[in-house]
């Protein structure tokens, strides 16, 4: 049986926090390790430059952060294919071909392209690269023949241009040349920040992947909790956060690193009945993260000692990325009737 050609990639934007984890890089961790699955990992420094042209100088830094974390929580480059996309020349010239037959209209709905504008106000985003970013996303899709993307329910729009745009490419040229690739719908749960809105570098509330052991002490003992429970001996509501964007950020932690849920019961019960206090609560919470970090930490820190790794490992995936992705190219160029002088 034929496998399953998995895609997925990132943007560089420096060290990933445990948003980041919970929302992609676990759900990667079980594709790659899945034997029916040939998975492609994508440093997306080109969809960079779409929103960050003005200041490209901290693009090369953060390639090297954001793939260090990716080794740090168990991607392996042995089992997959790493690569970096301004390192495959095949995404650019892809990109060129199928922005001539993809309608203006199409971009204008993506739903998302409106609600970054909004998002990212301030920044000049009228150009011809972030309204076209769709275009070169669907290249990176389908150079390789991806039959499946994983994907939250909010990026189904996105996947969906991809296939429409496969879908007019063979019908325009008669040749099915291109696969419509599938969505991997998988859950995104929400992860807390500090302050108790969701996590995200653009609100300054996040945990890093490899948070070393003062500054997360320090995060812990800072976050939000409970607004009605002032005194230690107060009756509290842990799942406030839940409904409540300013609820208890400590207590949705414990959820996710207190491996017994008879002891999440119990301590949710003691909250309640006040008789277990804010600050001991936290410093519980600092011993289960930490013991979760620590060995991510540690393999984050092999990996950074050993000088030019993360460059040699996108070096060696992106010749395998374009040796894919030229084959492709090949039958693109013939299909549209377009060959290389000799």
């Amino acid at each position: 049986m034929a496998k399953k050609i998995v895609l997925s990639g990132m943007r560089p934007t420096g060290r990933l926090h445990l948003g980041n984890f919970a929302g992609a890089l676990s759900n990667w961790i079980k594709l790659q390790n899945q034997t029916e699955n040939q998975c492609l990992f994508m440093v997306a420094d080109w969809h960079a430059l779409t929103t960050d042209y003005e200041e490209p100088s901290k693009i090369e830094s953060n390639i090297q952060e954001m793939v260090l974390d990716w080794l740090a929580v168990g991607l392996d480059p042995k089992k997959t294919i790493f690569f970096r996309q301004s390192w495959v020349k095949e995404h650019s010239e892809l990109a060129l071909i199928l922005s001539m037959i993809t309608p203006l209209s199409w971009l204008e709905r993506n739903p998302t392209y409106k609600e970054q504008i909004v998002e990212l106000e301030g920044k000049a985003l009228s150009t011809h690269g972030f309204l076209g970013y769709p275009v070169l996303q669907a290249a990176d899709i389908l150079l390789y023949g991806a039959t499946h993307v994983p994907v939250g329910e909010d990026q189904l729009p996105h996947l969906e241009l991809t296939r429409e745009i496969a879908r007019r490419f063979n019908y325009l040229y008669k040749k099915s040349i291109f696969v419509e690739p599938q969505a991997l719908l998988s859950h995104v749960p929400k992860v807390s920040g500090i302050d108790g809105r969701k996590m995200s570098k653009s609100y300054g509330n996040t945990i890093d992947i490899s948070e070393e052991e003062e500054l997360l002490k320090k995060k812990i003992k800072t976050m939000f909790t409970d607004p009605l429970k002032i005194k230690a001996n107060d009756p509290g509501h842990p799942r406030a956060c839940a409904e409540n964007p300013k609820g208890c950020s400590v207590f949705s932690f414990h959820e996710i690193y207190e491996e017994s849920k008879e002891k999440n019961h119990l301590r949710e019960k003691s909250c309640k009945e006040g008789s277990l206090g804010c600050v001991q609560c936290k410093n519980e919470l600092f011993q289960e993260m930490n013991q979760a970090l620590k060995p991510l930490r540690e393999k984050r820190d092999f990996f950074s000692k050993e000088k030019g790794e993360v460059n040699q490992i996108l070096k060696s995936g992106s010749q395998l990325a374009s040796s894919l992705a030229g084959k492709t190219l090949t039958s693109v160029r013939e299909a549209i009737q377009y060959h290389e002088a000799l």
